[in-house]
């Protein structure tokens, strides 16, 4: 199906395969309010789910991956009422084993977070739509089993499906690699409060993708638990913390407001992005500081932030610790002249599609020089470039980046698997009508 318009859109809700078109304008502006941070989102559910009385979590996401991990908590006998806002009863840590296996959809962060959670239950089988079958979960597994905890993989090669056998969370030390994801750290340092003895969490490497590790300390020190550590290669859990049920107010999403960056970098769009926290946690607010030596011209205040195109400029740039704005910062380096490398990041390989095969093959598509690293992507920007034929591969960062680039190219742009972006953000494309003129 294709979809053009926003009435057009709003029908084709509910998991129906969509083509979306888009065309190069030149009258952008509006308000765009970023929707609320999925990271936040999902770890403050898990965290409520786990904690003593109730929690009330407002401006929380509503999305489909943020929807997996809600229906996964539900599914250890947590009440939870969505609404305006959202009421948790938290569980006591003491959870009810579900009656079917629990399915994570397409949401890694969900599979890595409920993974751990169900450590406190008696027995747990986790499952995923093929693309979450693809993502290695070995060192999880790996960390569990080295806390007293029996977890392991129905396959050879530790995928999807998980059997997770709870009931002898001892706690203890554990040794874990830290380049792989930090969704395995965060999914350790949560639950670990719960065990029965002090945890401590030590990387046998460097983390990647750090700042996602602050916003899990974060969340957790706002619920009542406090977590020592050394220069991230060391965490300190003491058994027997509880979370406390609170109000909890989900702060503005970068990652996804950073689409709207790029639009208004590559484009001249006026635009502002409001409900963005100046000093965020959020790694991914990196993507101003690329944007500005990119050369755009960035304004930040207190209620907005906003973009305006100026010549831009290839740079090289280590996205190490954000890989979700690879797709983004490919779409600006497209438009950009001279050459810009991304580089360090191999573990883009294991998200919704690898990120780095992906992105080479579609951007290519509006003419532009791409070539893949094993651990990176070169781009020779071009100011010329035209409209294509793009697929998603299922994936919404690359879909939305796509979407982008199509609207700051000449020419149509349709987007194959256009559905996909519900996953992070389901109003992307009503936001992406609202600014056109």
């Amino acid at each position: 199906m294709l979809i053009t318009s926003m009435s057009q859109y709003l029908i084709v809700l509910g998991g129906i395969k969509m083509d979306y078109q888009v065309k190069c304008s030149h009258r952008l502006y509006g308000d765009i309010i970023a929707p609320p941070s999925k990271s936040y989102t999902h770890r403050a559910f898990v965290i409520a789910s786990l904690a003593d009385g109730e929690s009330e979590i407002n401006n929380y996401l509503n999305s489909g991956d943020t929807l997996s991990t809600i229906n996964a908590c539900r599914a250890f006998g947590v009440e939870i009422e969505l609404g305006k806002f959202a009421t948790v009863k938290g569980s006591h840590g003491i959870l009810k084993t579900p009656k079917n296996p629990i399915d994570c959809q397409n949401s890694g962060t969900t599979l890595r977070l409920i993974s751990s959670m169900a450590s406190l239950d008696k027995k747990v089988t986790l499952l995923g739509d093929s693309s979450l079958e693809k993502r290695p979960m070995g060192p999880l597994l790996s960390g569990l089993n080295q806390l007293g905890v029996t977890a392991y993989s129905l396959k050879d090669d530790i995928t999807l499906p998980l059997v997770v056998t709870g009931g002898n969370f001892t706690g203890g030390r554990v040794k874990i690699p830290g380049h792989f994801s930090s969704q395995f750290i965060s999914s350790l340092l949560i639950v670990s409060p719960y065990a029965e003895e002090d945890v401590e969490i030590v990387l046998t490497t460097p983390p990647k993708s750090r700042p996602y590790i602050d916003i899990t300390l974060d969340v957790m020190k706002k619920f009542g638990v406090q977590v020592n550590h050394t220069d991230y290669n060391n965490f300190m859990i003491k058994s027997g913390g509880r979370y406390k049920g609170c109000r909890y107010d989900i702060e503005g999403d970068y990652t996804n407001a950073s689409y709207f960056f790029a639009l208004s970098a590559l484009t001249d769009a006026n635009i502002n992005i409001l409900g963005l926290k100046k000093n965020s946690k959020q790694g991914d607010i990196l993507i101003l500081q690329l944007l500005e030596e990119m050369g755009a011209e960035v304004k930040i205040s207190k209620n907005w932030v906003q973009v305006r195109r100026k010549e831009l400029k290839g740079i090289e740039v280590d996205l190490s610790n954000s890989p979700d704005l690879v797709p983004t910062v490919v779409a600006i380096a497209c438009k950009s002249h001279g050459t810009t490398l991304i580089k360090n990041i191999e573990h883009a390989r294991y998200k919704e599609s690898d990120r780095i095969t992906t992105c080479a093959q579609e951007f290519r598509k509006f003419g532009v020089d791409i070539k893949e690293l094993s651990d990176g992507l070169i781009i020779k920007g071009s100011p010329n470039l035209k409209g294509a034929l793009v697929d998603t591969h299922g994936d919404h960062r690359l879909g939305m980046a796509l979407s982008i680039l199509g609207m700051a190219s000449k020419g149509k742009t349709v987007i194959k698997g256009a559905e996909c972006v519900g996953i992070s953000y389901p109003g992307f494309f009503n936001d992406l009508e609202h600014i056109r003129r």
